[in-house]
């Protein structure tokens, strides 16, 4: 891949494209930053400061700073907006992550954005929801109690796809309810919360 302005990277595995990138580009004038000591993989204050710092390492060839996170915190984009804007000569950013929505408005609408994201095919949601039962709910929260976020995403698009294909109307609330939990699961919400919200309140819609 050629980099020649500030770039965001949306992709399935952060840690695949960082080597990807490693390999692609000068090795001396690669620099990765990212929270190695988070179990949640956001990009925080002391990540931004060190991106800070290094933007401005003079360097005669162009430098690329790698920055990564499957979040970002928000006063973390606002520090990193100026430079962004403003990067000084011979530095090239790009932003590794997984979803345009880890970003503010005021970050994604400045670069250049790269989808390298990939869909994998589906798998049909195992339970019925036109036939949605209590018991039904509860096995399938204890079946899935310990789910990946990954996977968790996984099962609520194909939640949703099973709703549009039994023909279930959604109201705009439960529209957004859907929606909000793919952005809680990228927050790192408990997975197995997110899906028992959501199993729930079709359960309870089925009542009605």
């Amino acid at each position: 891949m050629n980099f020649v302005s500030n770039t965001i990277l949306i992709v399935n595995d952060i840690d695949i494209m960082v080597e990807q990138l490693k390999n692609e580009l000068p090795r001396h004038y690669v620099r990765v930053i990212r929270n190695e000591s988070s179990a949640t993989d956001e990009f925080q204050k002391d990540q931004k400061d060190l991106a800070i710092k290094e933007a401005y390492i003079s360097t005669n060839a162009t430098k690329y700073i790698i920055l990564c996170g499957a979040t970002f915190r928000m006063e973390a984009q606002n520090g990193l907006l100026k430079v962004l804007e403003e990067s000084p000569k011979n530095i090239v950013f790009i932003i590794v992550t997984t979803s345009k929505s880890a970003l503010l408005p005021t970050i994604h609408s400045r670069l250049q954005i790269k989808y390298l994201k990939t869909r994998s095919a589906l798998n049909e949601f195992e339970l019925d929801l036109a036939t949605l039962d209590l018991k039904q709910v509860y096995n399938f929260l204890k079946e899935n109690q310990k789910i990946s976020k990954g996977d968790a995403k996984k099962l609520v698009e194909s939640m949703l796809l099973k709703i549009h294909k039994q023909k279930i109307q959604l109201s705009s609330k439960e529209l957004d309810l859907f929606s909000k939990s793919i952005r809680l699961l990228e927050l790192n919400s408990k997975p197995v919360n997110v899906l028992s919200t959501l199993l729930l309140t079709l359960l309870q819609k089925k009542r009605y």
